[in-house]
């Protein structure tokens, strides 16, 4: 029998142009120099026309591809919350598609590595607002919410193979109003899991990014839980335990 080969497969993909190559890079490299920034200065004093001058041009060229200084910050959202995704889809794809546990605390140490390495950028992600600047949903929505999709997918898929307990302990009273809510996300990202899973979940995805923020922002001290990596082991061990995945 012959195979029919989707037309999307037939169709190639368009060359692109020297100019086209041009303009990515030159794109591609504003983010490297705005990240550099970003580390040196933090997001508030993010300044287009510094990373004009480390990239060798005059201001008004740079301003030919970025046009703003919230056009640089939303570009430096988006570049992070991907290469954020892509570690973490990295670190869980590793493992096998049963071991929910293990893909579980391989995303969770994925953020950690991450931040510890790129603290400049999860600040941006996920410390203060920048004064005066609002991230455009529309292009910031799908990328930011990676991690949690990716995390939520994993407690789902161990709903549905058993090795979720609904049931765990402590036991969960849903209210009304917050019924709704876990309802409609039920329905956003098509899930099987039950509310009081649904919660813990949500609680656990607050908990390992409190944690992460807590070693990132320096606010366990200098003296304080030396050992880091089995302090947050530990962390994870607990939220495994509160979410009631096995294994």
């Amino acid at each position: 029998m012959t195979s029919v080969e989707p037309a999307s497969a037939k169709a190639k993909e368009k060359p692109s142009t020297p100019r086209e190559r041009a303009r990515a890079q030159t794109i591609a490299d504003i983010i490297r120099l705005g990240r550099e920034h970003l580390a040196l200065h933090g997001a508030a004093a993010l300044s287009l026309r510094a990373v004009a001058r480390d990239l060798g041009v005059v201001s008004s060229a740079v301003y030919r591809y970025v046009e703003s200084r919230d056009e640089l910050l939303t570009l430096l959202l988006i570049d992070g919350y991907n290469e954020l995704g892509d570690e973490v889809d990295a670190a869980v794809d590793a493992l096998p598609e049963d071991d929910f546990a293990g893909r579980f605390k391989a995303l969770a140490k994925a953020v950690r590595a991450w931040a510890i390495r790129e603290p400049a950028s999860y600040a941006l992600l996920f410390g203060s607002p920048v004064p005066g600047y609002q991230a455009p949903g529309e292009r910031t929505t799908v990328p930011g919410t990676r991690v949690i999709y990716r995390l939520v997918s994993i407690f789902d898929a161990a709903y549905g193979a058993g090795a979720l307990d609904a049931e765990a302990t402590p036991a969960v009273v849903i209210p009304p109003a917050l019924a709704k809510d876990l309802a409609s996300i039920r329905t956003e990202l098509n899930l099987a899991v039950p509310d009081a899973s649904l919660a813990r979940g949500v609680l656990v995805w607050t908990s390992v990014f409190g944690a992460v923020s807590f070693e990132v922002f320096g606010q366990y001290g200098p003296d304080t839980f030396k050992a880091r990596d089995e302090l947050f082991e530990h962390q994870l061990s607990m939220l495994q335990g509160l979410v009631g995945l096995q294994g």
